[in-house]
């Protein structure tokens, strides 16, 4: 498990980009396989045509790059749409991908903004933004929106 001090979030820069792209590829092969849907240049492509450093943060453990998340404002409405949130896979499994999602979602909470995102349809990543509270929102053949209204802070 990851503890308080071993990993953090720093903003991303445009230098980034090619190892994010990078980690997408691999992290989304097995899920676009199964959905016929994987493209080798694609799948990177899509990653640098939708990069805004100013949204992005590149998740480090002990100072390493370990993965990237980006919290955009929505283009559809208020609150956020979280995209491109992928961890190596030696980081996978382990807790991180909860304790930065939480961190995200204080963030909306703080702001008092609902959090939409666009899941594969049968991606294991599911789970984990339902236990955190997304629900299902629309649907297509190979895309599932999830959306997560914002939480009242707890009482000081």
């Amino acid at each position: 498990m990851y503890g308080e001090t071993n990993w953090s979030l720093r903003p991303g820069r445009t230098e980034d980009v090619e190892a994010m792209a990078e980690l997408r590829a691999v992290v989304m092969r097995d899920d676009l396989e199964r959905l016929g849907r994987y493209d080798e240049h694609r799948v990177r492509q899509r990653l640098r045509d939708g990069f805004s450093p100013e949204h992005t943060s590149v998740i480090e453990v002990d100072g390493g790059f370990t993965g990237c998340v980006t919290l955009r404002p929505y283009e559809a409405g208020a609150g956020f749409h979280l995209e491109h949130f992928y961890l190596a896979p030696g980081a996978q499994g382990r807790g991180l991908g909860t304790a930065v999602l939480r961190e995200l979602l204080a963030r909306a909470d703080g702001a008092a903004a609902p959090v939409r995102l666009v899941v594969l349809q049968g991606s294991a990543a599911r789970r984990l933004y339902e236990r955190e509270g997304f629900t299902y929102e629309s649907e297509d053949p190979v895309d599932v929106l999830l959306v997560r209204e914002p939480r009242a802070a707890a009482p000081a």
